[in-house]
């Protein structure tokens, strides 16, 4: 989602965009976010590691789902409204119109991936869930399982065709992506699109035969 659909990463607006309106006072914590990137960057931390830390300084450690529930969907709001690539919004409805049902894989959070999916008209979700031991009404600021990228979203795909009964020959499967850490989804693809790619992916692409496109061309 991040980069494919949206124009810029969504992780970080979220946070800010929470603190900002739910507890302003957490912003004075901005220094130790920087310094988490910093250790991320410098590979002390992991992304699910960088990810929890980031999400409890400015979040919190443990918060109400009722509380950021408003929040998720205000968010989603802003995302939709200035927060996409018009040709990537054209490429869902001609699939949708194609007969394709429409599966978004990302790292980002359900807690409010699932609203900007919603409003897209997406049919299906595989996100980074947060851990809720004390049941729905409560979320911690830590990873439910893995952060959905790389080889993890690639795993969670392929069960979620599984849990689906759908098997590989008869499905017909285009895949999107930004990043090179998705190239396990578009080789799996019966046809693989980098979209407004990464470095890596844009000298990666021709190598396996990959349409590259420029969703940023359209305003």
């Amino acid at each position: 989602m991040d980069r494919t659909i949206t124009r810029s990463g969504t992780y970080s607006g979220f946070l800010m965009h929470v603190a900002r309106r739910r507890q302003q006072w957490r912003l004075v914590f901005l220094p130790l976010v920087a310094l988490a990137g910093i250790g991320y960057s410098l590979r002390l931390i992991d992304r699910s590691q960088l990810k929890a830390i980031n999400l409890r300084l400015l979040v919190g450690k443990r918060f109400n789902r009722a509380e950021i529930a408003p929040l998720a969907e205000s968010y989603a709001d802003k995302v939709i409204a200035r927060g996409l690539h018009g040709a990537a919004l054209d490429q869902i409805a001609a699939d949708r119109e194609a007969g394709y049902r429409l599966l978004l894989a990302t790292a980002s959070f359900h807690l409010y991936v699932d609203a900007i999916a919603r409003r897209l008209g997406i049919d299906d979700v595989l996100a980074t869930r947060l851990d809720e031991p004390d049941g729905a009404d409560h979320i911690h600021a830590r990873l439910a399982g893995d952060n959905c990228y790389g080889e993890a979203k690639f795993a969670r795909i392929a069960d979620w065709l599984a849990a689906n009964e759908i098997t590989r020959d008869a499905a017909h499967i285009r895949a999107y992506s930004d990043h090179v850490s998705d190239h396990p989804m578009l080789h799996f693809a019966d046809e693989a699109v980098a979209t407004t790619p990464s470095r890596k992916l844009k000298l990666l692409a021709p190598k396996m035969g990959w349409q590259v496109v420029d969703w940023r061309a359209k305003k």
